[in-house]
């Protein structure tokens, strides 16, 4: 099973474009969407499912832990329910699948009905809409979803708002509530514009202070932006170190480091730094 707290960046890529699967270890982001929904026009779905299948079975080579990753299409849809029949009967499975627009925990069940057993993958519950927010805690809370995701432009158009900052301020800080709920990692929207380097730095890093671990994109260009943001600086490992030391002398007691009080919840954040600089490293 793949470290998904672990994950900075995720690169969708249409599944109708082969072509492009293999740009997705070269960006440098930590794994891939091969997305079967909205970057697929409905006439193109079988041909993109049969694309990301072929291409699962033998996977262009990668880094040590990139994820492979499939947005599904709706699972009450009759695509939603052709990709996953596909996927049941496939030889290689992705490590991660996508499920969008999620509204319930009966929507995560009815994937795993077709996904669970052996090498079963993991679900990442993208929350668009006014229903999937409320029902965020529920869906994060579920065994099998090892992450919810803000799929904002879905969301701001549901909820009648624009897609921007102030705006969608809590549907974002929802999400990491609901994710910090039960321990699991909650990744942001992809920033749409391409060519505003300023803005994607402004935005992940105002996502990364709210609480977000990682970031979808949409193109390669943006995935540096995104890794070096989420990647912890030289000075937050080195206190991170320190205060993992100062916990392990204190045998699990609180304690003190650098005049501040650390305990449990503050060790896990530590922790999750180191473990982050040597997956980067």
């Amino acid at each position: 099973m793949p470290n998904i707290s672990l994950i900075r960046s995720m690169l969708f890529t249409p599944a109708d474009r082969p072509d492009r699967f293999a740009r997705g270890p070269g960006s440098g982001a930590d794994g891939a969407v091969l997305d079967l929904e909205d970057g697929v026009g409905i006439p193109d779905k079988p041909a993109a499912r049969a694309a990301a299948l072929a291409f699962l079975a033998a996977p262009a080579p990668a880094p040590r832990g990139f994820v492979w990753a499939v947005r599904v299409n709706h699972v009450t849809t009759e695509a939603g329910l052709e990709d996953l029949l596909a996927l049941r009967a496939a030889a290689a499975k992705p490590a991660v699948i996508v499920l969008p627009k999620t509204e319930s925990v009966a929507e995560v069940e009815i994937a795993l009905a077709h996904l669970s057993g052996a090498n079963a993958p993991v679900i990442v519950a993208l929350i668009e809409s006014g229903r999937g927010l409320a029902a965020a805690e529920q869906i994060a809370g579920h065994p099998a979803v090892a992450a919810i995701a803000f799929g904002g432009a879905d969301l701001a158009a549901d909820l009648h708002a624009t897609l921007a900052w102030e705006s969608m301020l809590f549907a974002r800080s929802r999400i990491i509530q609901a994710a910090s709920c039960h321990g699991i990692a909650a990744w942001d929207v992809p920033f749409l514009d391409i060519h505003d380097g300023t803005g994607l730095e402004r935005e992940t890093g105002a996502a990364k202070a709210l609480g977000f671990v990682g970031k979808f994109a949409i193109h390669p260009g943006q995935i540096a932006t995104i890794n070096a943001v989420f990647t912890p600086s030289g000075s937050e490992v080195e206190r991170a170190r320190r205060v993992v030391s100062a916990f392990e002398s204190a045998h699990g007691g609180a304690c003190l480091v650098d005049g501040k009080m650390v305990d449990v919840p503050v060790v896990k954040a530590a922790q999750r730094t180191v473990a982050l600089a040597a997956e980067a490293a």
